[in-house]
Formats: structure tokens, sequence, C-alpha cells
């Protein structure tokens, strides 16, 4: 593998090409770029109030229907772009990791991959079911009772 400063150095490479044409973090607007990135994310957290503890569904609701619990709200390293992420505890095994981020960091706990990292954008609060598929269990006395 190249060591990063090899890389840097090479003139015909994409990031040479970048840095050229002052293109992504090379760009000198970049900084105000990200900022608003970043505070676009934490006013969709407020105006959604988006709060840790809280029921959630993933949005779109007709084409994701899963739900669960924020359980984080904030960084997450190793995830691309800037702003803040929200970490949901999913009902059900539908996610991708069990709270913990790329690099190893834990932010919450829960089941294996009932973990996910999503952007406000996609998260709606509410008073919504827990769709674990417990929620009306049947005694099965009643049945013979029934008999």
């Amino acid at each position: 593998m190249l060591p990063t400063e090899a890389y840097e150095a090479l003139p015909e490479t994409v990031l040479a090409y970048k840095r050229s044409n002052q293109i992504g973090r090379f760009n000198p607007a970049a900084p105000a770029i990200l900022e608003k990135q970043s505070a676009v994310h934490n006013a969709v957290i407020s105006a959604r109030g988006i709060v840790q503890g809280m029921r959630c569904r993933l949005l779109p609701a007709d084409s994701d229907d899963r739900r669960g619990v924020v359980r984080h709200v904030g960084e997450v390293e190793g995830l691309p772009g800037v702003g803040p992420w929200v970490g949901i505890a999913l009902d059900e095994p539908t996610g991708r990791n069990d709270g913990c981020g790329p690099g190893g960091i834990r932010y919450f706990e829960c089941g294996k991959n009932c973990g996910l990292f999503v952007r406000p954008e996609r998260v709606e609060m509410g008073q919504f079911a827990d769709i674990d598929g417990l929620e009306e269990e049947e005694n099965p006395d009643e049945d013979l009772e029934e008999m």
C-alpha cells in the first residue's frame, strides 16, 4: 500500500486534480459549505423534535416501516459528511450494527443488527407502536377455555 505522503506527492492523481481545480476540501469556500450543511441537520433535529428516548420511524414511511427508539443524536466518528447523525435502536433486527459506529466506538446499546445511524431527515418522531410482534400475544390457555 502506498503511504499517504507518497500519494499526495504524485502529480497525476485524483487528489492532484482536485487540488489544482479547487474541488471538494480544496475549495476555498469548503468550510462555509460544511458549516451550512451541519446547520441544516441541526435545524431538522430541532424542527422535528428529535430527542433521545423517544419513539420514531424511518422515512419514507411507505417504503421503510422500521420503527424504534432514538438512542443517540450527535456526531459519529467515521461516518461521511458533517453534522449530527441519529442513532436508532430498532424494534426488529433489520439494522446494520449493535450501537457501535464504524471505528468500533459504542454510541448506544442494542441487540445485534438492531442499530442504525441515519441523517435527521429520515426520522419521524411520534407515538408509534412497537412492531416486535409481542403487542397482542395471545394467551394459549384462553383457546382451551373456549372449547
